[in-house]
């Protein structure tokens, strides 16, 4: 089948073909030529007969939403699909491609967001669905419209639930970078703020800097003398998971022009009678499914002065 030519969203690149790969790879120059927010999400599912990662990147500038869904084949080689979502294309926020996967298995990819609603954020919050498809199975299925999607696909759900393994996430800022995030793709949304801020003791005092991690509104992580403990790590709890956070804001602090911090937080389920360490209080609100123990968010909080 003559595979339909798809535009490349300029926001993967600096404007030019040549530099689209790069910039969906995560390319760090790509993604500060476009100076937008970059969200990467990796699933692991079986497709095919084969366990394979699908990755679902969305992208945001002044003009457009951008959309692309790879997916991994034989020998390293990955086939995708790319959007444009511009406001004068209304067509395009619902259809279909087709790409092949090891040089002779079809994966569809459909998606609605005619009425998606974005709430200014740049993955849609509701109101749309972005269904993979491979051998008569949806083996990934996005957004809260299902009953449409499996209208409109034909075809039934998958006997393997995808499981959310890692997000990466580039985001731009002054002082403050604010994110939501599922640390389980079934679980609850959390809020994730993480400011720097100069802080003196007092009047004679020296001013030095410090940051603060927060979730859901509690503090979590305090770092003060930051320009001593520009690296790091802490542990914190959230519901019935611990939390381990690791930072290096080494750039922020000691590199000029446009640089990033990296933070990652990986969750880690705890045993249900667990006697090892005393309780610690819960950030946030209660209920919700466990987080999964596979899955790793990757923050890239680009400092913008």
């Amino acid at each position: 089948m003559m595979q339909e030519h798809i535009a490349i969203p300029a926001c993967f690149s600096s404007g030019e073909k040549a530099a689209a790969a790069a910039a969906a790879n995560d390319d760090p120059a790509s993604i500060t030529r476009s100076g937008q927010n970059v969200f990467m999400s990796v699933y692991r599912t079986t497709i095919a007969d084969r366990r394979r990662f699908i990755t679902v990147t969305w992208c945001k500038n002044l003009l457009l939403h951008g959309l692309s869904v790879s997916v991994d084949g034989d020998h390293h080689h990955t086939s995708a699909c790319k959007v444009e979502l511009k406001p004068w294309y209304f067509w395009k926020k619902q259809g279909s491609k087709r790409f092949l996967i090891d040089g002779d298995k079809p994966v569809d990819v459909f998606w609605d967001l005619k009425i998606a609603r974005f709430n200014g954020e740049t993955e849609p919050t509701s109101d749309y669905y972005v269904a993979v498809v491979c051998g008569g199975e949806v083996v990934l299925l996005l957004g809260n419209l299902k009953k449409e999607a499996y209208r409109k696909t034909g075809c039934r759900p998958a006997l393997i639930d995808p499981t959310l393994i890692s997000r990466r996430e580039h985001i731009f800022g002054k002082k403050k970078f604010i994110t939501r995030v599922k640390f389980h793709d079934k679980g609850s949304f959390h809020e994730i703020s993480i400011e720097c801020k100069n802080k003196s003791t007092g009047p004679n005092s020296p001013v030095e800097p410090e940051m603060e991690i927060r979730i859901d509104g509690h503090l979590a992580v305090h770092v003060k003398h930051l320009q001593w403990k520009f690296r790091g790590n802490e542990s914190i709890h959230l519901n019935k998971a611990r939390i381990d956070v690791y930072w290096d804001v080494h750039d922020w602090l000691f590199s000029p022009g446009l640089r990033h911090a990296l933070f990652i937080f990986k969750p880690t389920l705890l045993p249900a009678l667990s006697t090892s360490s005393p309780p610690s209080p819960p950030l946030g609100s209660s209920g919700g499914s466990a987080e999964s123990p596979d899955f790793c968010l990757f923050l890239y909080a680009w400092r913008v002065e």
